[in-house]
């Protein structure tokens, strides 16, 4: 592995924007959670083993190099298995777009199936994806698809390598394999709803194949304690450690939160720092999931709902109080702040994988009625928010016009006249 990252590093940075070999980059999603950099490094490497042309193949660690250190369970997990942190690519020291332009790019998704509304530029450039979340992908015969909802993207990563090709496989490798099956699996326990019976099969394999494995109960609890350390981090790395946005009409960010939500309601000036990182990125509602976990490894979930305008901050809660795909089963909680609603979220089941759909759906209603008057119009030329709005070269570096109280509460006074909430 080291070989293969130091000879990608070694083309980048020798790489210009017109000539030169194209890439075929292995690309995971904007949250960059250890499911997303293992699956893009593993089957990158994979491919370079299995399938060599004319292009490059590079794995492409889909933040800035900058933003490394808000994963700390990704920098404990690459430490432990000796992999070295200055071989990775990050998206700033890589310009998708010039390499687009020049007809030397290729894209593989993992651990996502659509690009975000930012790089939908690149859409031209997407040849494969493997993912294990709701398929939102159009079919096409130019590119394959393989969308299974197990619990790890690293598992189906994880049965192409062993189906295919097992002579590529080492302890270094199937350690970091190992790790995401586990963690994104909470240590394979049924009671967290994540495993399924494909991700018991090949984390067993893995087991199976290099008995030098770390343990898997001591495995999850070191990478689960080093991603739950924020300490040393402000309020706006905790939201940017592990965010993901949702964009229409209305930009939303769905940031989960590693502390109880009573801490963090805690915090001192915390209405006019999530106001200030609102402004700074652009959003104009947060949705704040934190996540703990009992002695018994039992999750424990708790949302809140940040906006400015309380019509946004109200309909959205109610949205989310009356969802039932699934159910949230949500309860009120009392909050020190006036413009945040918390809530104690009774299905513990339901991570933001199951709250994203959720929210896609209330802005396509959302979206559905339009902004009074001239609003939309003007709206509309706005680019679109990026998944991370941390990408080299966001159009939302300056922030998005504003929308008036007014007009947000008009347009949700359409939206409960014209429609069930």
């Amino acid at each position: 592995m080291e070989a293969f990252l130091t000879s990608c590093q070694r083309a980048v940075k020798l790489s210009s924007d017109q000539v030169g070999p194209g890439f075929h980059v292995v690309l995971g999603n904007e949250a960059c959670d250890i499911d997303s950099m293992v699956s893009a490094l593993a089957y990158a490497y994979f491919l370079s083993k299995t399938a060599p042309g004319e292009m490059l193949v590079l794995p492409l660690l889909n933040i800035r190099q900058s933003e490394l250190r808000l994963r700390s369970d990704s920098v404990f997990l690459l430490r432990q298995a000796a992999l070295s942190l200055d071989l990775l690519v990050f998206r700033d020291q890589l310009d998708l777009r010039a390499l687009q332009r020049a007809g030397r790019l290729r894209l593989t998704l993992v651990d996502h199936n659509v690009l975000p509304s930012s790089d939908s530029d690149l859409e031209e450039a997407v040849a494969e994806v493997i993912d294990h979340h709701h398929l939102e992908r159009e079919p096409s015969p130019t590119c394959p698809v393989t969308a299974e909802t197990v619990g790890s993207c690293a598992t189906l990563v994880t049965e192409r390598i062993i189906q295919r090709a097992p002579e590529i496989l080492d302890l270094q490798l199937a350690h970091l394999l190992y790790a995401a099956i586990v963690v994104d699996c909470v240590d394979m326990s049924p009671a967290a709803g994540k495993v399924t019976p494909k991700d018991s099969q090949y984390a067993a394999a893995l087991e199976n194949l290099f008995p030098a494995l770390p343990p898997r109960g001591a495995l999850f609890q070191e990478l689960h304690r080093a991603k739950l350390d924020v300490s040393g981090l402000n309020t706006e790395e905790m939201l940017l450690k592990d965010m993901k946005a949702v964009s229409g009409s209305l930009n939303l960010s769905v940031s989960v939160l590693y502390i109880s939500l009573q801490e963090f309601l805690q915090r001192e000036d915390l209405e006019a720092e999530l106001s200030g990182f609102c402004q700074k990125y652009g959003y104009d509602l947060l949705l704040l999931m934190t996540i703990f976990f009992t002695e018994s490894k039992e999750p424990i979930r708790e949302l809140a709902v940040f906006s400015h305008s309380t019509t946004c901050r109200e309909q959205v809660s109610q949205y989310l109080e009356q969802a039932q795909s699934p159910a949230l089963n949500l309860s009120p909680l009392s909050s020190p702040h006036s413009h945040i609603s918390a809530y104690h979220q009774g299905n513990s089941l339901a991570s933001r994988k199951k709250l994203l759909p959720i929210m896609k759906d209330f802005l396509t209603t959302w979206d559905g009625y339009g902004f009074p008057g001239d609003r939309k119009d003007e709206l509309s030329q706005v680019p679109p928010t990026p998944m991370n709005s941390l990408v080299e070269g966001s159009p939302l570096d300056n922030g998005l016009p504003r929308i008036t109280s007014q007009a947000l509460e008009e347009k949700f006074s359409q939206m409960v006249n014209r429609t069930d909430l």
